[in-house]
């Protein structure tokens, strides 16, 4: 599309069903981080002191969020599989770097948060016919 051409009317109903989904995918997964956090606090509580376990389990809490609310729409299995890996990539790439303390906790943290969101929108995109894109 040239930079004079409009979006066709079927092209924005898509692009705005591929951002709906997005946001909905980043609210769940806050959802998941706030509910689960105190159950996590009182379960184990020296969680915050193991940066290692803490940004897995942190990852954990987003990806059961967002699963419960992909299940909720009706996503597949596959899917939710996929953008589960989505909040744990990033910290599986990064975290090698924090322990040779190449990355301190507080850059692995903010990397790995801000890495999801790509890697999240990827496996979006490949499956981008499941919420009608």
């Amino acid at each position: 599309m040239s930079p004079h051409e409009t979006m066709t009317e079927p092209g924005r109903r898509q692009w705005w069903r591929f951002a709906r989904h997005a946001v909905e995918m980043a609210v769940s997964m806050v959802v998941g981080m706030v509910v689960l956090e105190p159950v996590w606090s009182f379960a184990w509580p020296g969680l915050a002191d193991n940066l290692t376990a803490h940004v897995l389990v942190m990852a954990t809490d987003m990806a059961l969020g967002m699963g419960l609310w992909m299940r909720v729409r009706r996503h597949g299995w596959a899917y939710v599989a996929e953008m589960s890996a989505a909040m744990y990539a990033p910290f599986v790439v990064l975290l090698p770097f924090h322990w040779a303390g190449a990355l301190s906790g507080m850059a692995l943290m903010t990397a790995g948060h801000v890495l999801m969101v790509p890697a999240m929108l990827v496996a979006m995109w490949r499956r981008r016919h499941e919420h009608g894109c």
